[in-house]
């Protein structure tokens, strides 16, 4: 009889991993523990996700952010509909606006600055497949945003960005590689396109309505 991962026949009981290798005992339960621990998480992030998709109020969705083990500065919002994967890897600035329906990454460490204004939908990834390796395995890097970093709507910035002081992403650009302090980027895959006047901001992005 074949059960997933778990083989029983008359000569025994033998483990598997999904390409039908054979696992060792010992190597087959932290594979279990660790299945037990993935679904524990995911059944923590739905409600998380539920949350932040129902109740309009900013200081609801930094309470449980903080709760699934994000961090969070003094004046920023998250605001609805955020998306998250492992929270507990996201180091959010103050005073950063977080915008609707935005996708964070921490399954490596997302580090977002201060003052940093992120609009709707954009998505930063930490984490994406090996096209060349034969397992298509997955592999992790780093995103660092600086401070006064301005993300346009529908952007997407990949893993293992650093993304210098006061630099702007324009809307719908894919960012690759890293981006200069105050260099403006746009386009597929992003380049250059400007270059930010003001070297020195000081602005405070303001508080946000406190619904919604």
């Amino acid at each position: 009889m074949k059960i997933a991962n778990l083989h029983i026949s008359g000569s025994g009981i033998r483990f598997v991993d999904k390409h039908g290798n054979p696992l060792s005992l010992g190597t087959a339960v932290g594979k279990i523990t660790a299945r037990i621990s993935s679904i524990w998480h995911d059944f923590w992030l739905m409600w998380l996700h539920v949350g932040n998709d129902l109740i309009p109020s900013h200081s609801f969705r930094r309470w449980i952010f903080a709760l699934a083990g994000g961090r969070i500065g003094s004046g920023s919002v998250i605001h609805m509909c955020a998306r998250y994967y492992s929270p507990s890897g996201i180091v959010i600035g103050k005073d950063t606006l977080i915008g609707y329906r935005v996708t964070l990454d921490g399954r490596a460490r997302l580090s977002i600055g201060s003052h940093v204004d992120i609009a709707s939908e954009v998505m930063i990834y930490n984490s994406e497949h090996d096209l060349q390796a034969a397992d298509f395995h997955a592999t992790v890097a780093p995103v660092e945003i600086g401070d006064y970093v301005f993300i346009g709507p529908r952007a997407i910035i990949l893993p293992g960005v650093k993304i210098g002081r006061g630099a702007v992403i324009a809307a719908g650009a894919v960012v690759t590689k890293d981006v200069p302090d105050f260099a403006i980027v746009g386009g597929v895959p992003a380049k250059v396109i400007g270059e930010r006047t003001n070297s020195d901001p000081k602005y405070i992005l303001g508080r946000a309505s406190l619904f919604c």
